[in-house]
């Protein structure tokens, strides 16, 4: 294959992949040659040749055999020392008992051994290419913050990692994003294999279950396929979303599913919305899902962004011990980055490596100068209009009737939850909002608002409507 060939196919993958993750992943790949069905390429580090490995390797054999290349497997080495450094390791092949020619990707960790599904070669058994998987030994229960919002979320996790009878089947973890799901996912496979290193966990993402499907039909394999999701353990699938109307591979995860079922296996799934929520999945699949432990990561709150905040910064100051942190500063981040965890942590991360450049102490002032572009991405944009808006089609009543001046109960409790609101997701001031509510004093809105407040931890019902609307509006 000439490098004028590998640019044709780069192109097509870029249409595939997308312009951010072909500039990100496949650009810098360097391909090299094609030696005996193995396609052999030159990558600037371990860590990219294994992310490749795991999310690009079967589209890019597709785009080879498409091209008329006979190419069976990929291999990636250090372009710095490609002789002697190869992303895949014959030591840890030779640790599984396993020939080097069944792996395509071995990856581990300095704990445990996760199983996880891989590439074949032809002459394989899909059965036969389980193998490690790239779990983060950073997401640990150790290192999971725990707050009001994720604590159910939490304790279910733990109860289906300290193993024994499985009594949630599935259990299925759903949120947005940032919330933690990922974490969790990752620490109970962790704790399962720890208390039990024979057990046969398998984790992976639902893209990967689709691929690894497509792959068994294109080389008509799939009894191996079935074999191969059948006999495990615990079947661990991250965001399961990802199938939806794709009906061929949520048929070959719906029969799957009733098979572990029957076996008592644990199933352990995680979604970003709940499974009543997943458009175009499939009705028997749905009830599946539903008929376990559904378990909501809510959104963070103050105090738990806060907690998140105050175990990054011990860990931070462990790689810079010299930099000091003023008071004020997490409060001031946890205030002002409601929405992602993600955000919030790399928030941090580039706080504490600015200062260390710089060489100053994180007070207000570089913090506002250092996360100027996070800080007004992350600022509250919604409308006390749209607030209105809501909550009259939440409550089914006119939104005139919100602003007017009728004190029917069935007017004013809505009322008073769209006051409540206005003063949580907005930054206008009392007054401005009593303005907006028809003219009313702000007194009339801090009576609104407080009176949620009390009614918020005696009354389920204005709980769960708050929650909902709130939810709504940040989405």
């Amino acid at each position: 294959m000439t490098e004028e060939n590998w640019g044709r196919l780069r192109q097509r993958l870029l249409k595939t992949v997308g312009q951010n993750n072909f500039t990100t992943w496949i650009e810098p790949l360097e391909f090299a040659r094609v030696d005996d069905g193995v396609a052999i390429f030159n990558v600037p580090t371990n860590f990219m040749g294994n992310y490749v490995s795991q999310n690009f390797a079967d589209l890019i054999l597709h785009e080879f055999n498409l091209s008329g290349m006979s190419v069976q497997r990929l291999a990636f080495r250090v372009a710095a020392n490609s002789s002697t450094r190869p992303v895949q390791t014959e030591q840890t092949a030779a640790a599984d008992d396993a020939p080097l020619d069944g792996l395509d990707d071995e990856v581990l960790t300095d704990k445990t051994r996760i199983r996880a599904v891989g590439r074949t070669a032809p002459t394989k058994d899909l059965g036969d290419t389980l193998q490690a998987a790239p779990l983060d030994p950073r997401f640990t229960f150790d290192s999971f913050v725990v707050g009001k919002p994720n604590e159910l979320a939490h304790a279910a996790a733990r109860r289906v990692a300290d193993g024994g009878p499985v009594t949630f089947n599935p259990l299925v973890l759903y949120g947005g994003v940032g919330l933690g799901k990922t974490h969790l996912m990752h620490a109970i496979a962790w704790e399962l294999t720890a208390r039990n290193p024979d057990l046969n966990v398998l984790y992976l993402s639902a893209e990967q279950f689709m691929y690894r499907f497509v792959q068994a039909l294109r080389e008509r394999k799939m009894m191996d396929f079935k074999h191969l999701f059948r006999s495990v353990d615990v079947l661990m699938v991250d965001d399961v979303q990802f199938i939806a109307g794709k009906d061929s591979t949520q048929e070959e995860f719906f029969h799957t599913f009733n098979a572990l079922v029957d076996q008592n296996k644990q199933i352990i799934i995680s979604a970003d919305r709940a499974p009543g929520e997943i458009k175009d999945l499939e009705d028997r699949v749905r009830s599946r899902l539903q008929c376990g432990l559904v378990v909501d990561l809510h959104p963070t709150d103050y105090e738990l962004r806060l907690g998140i905040l105050q175990s990054k910064v011990a860990q931070q100051m462990m790689t810079y011990p010299d930099l000091r942190i003023t008071d004020g500063v997490l409060e001031f981040l946890a205030h002002r980055i409601s929405t992602n965890v993600r955000v919030l942590e790399g928030a941090l991360t580039r706080l504490f490596a600015f200062a260390s450049l710089v060489g100053r102490e994180i007070d207000m002032e570089l913090t506002q100068d250092c996360l100027a572009d996070v800080l007004r991405a992350s600022e509250r944009k919604i409308t006390v209009e749209e607030i209105q808006r809501k909550v009259s089609e939440y409550y089914n009543i006119r939104m005139s009737d919100i602003i007017g001046p009728k004190r029917l109960r069935s007017y004013a409790r809505p009322r008073q939850v769209a006051m409540y609101l206005c003063k949580q997701l907005t930054s206008r001031s009392l007054p401005e909002i009593g303005r907006r509510f028809g003219g009313r004093d702000h007194t009339t809105v801090m009576h609104g608002v407080r009176r949620i407040e009390e009614l918020k931890t005696i009354d389920g019902q204005i709980a769960e409507d708050v929650e909902m609307l709130r939810r709504s509006l940040e989405a």
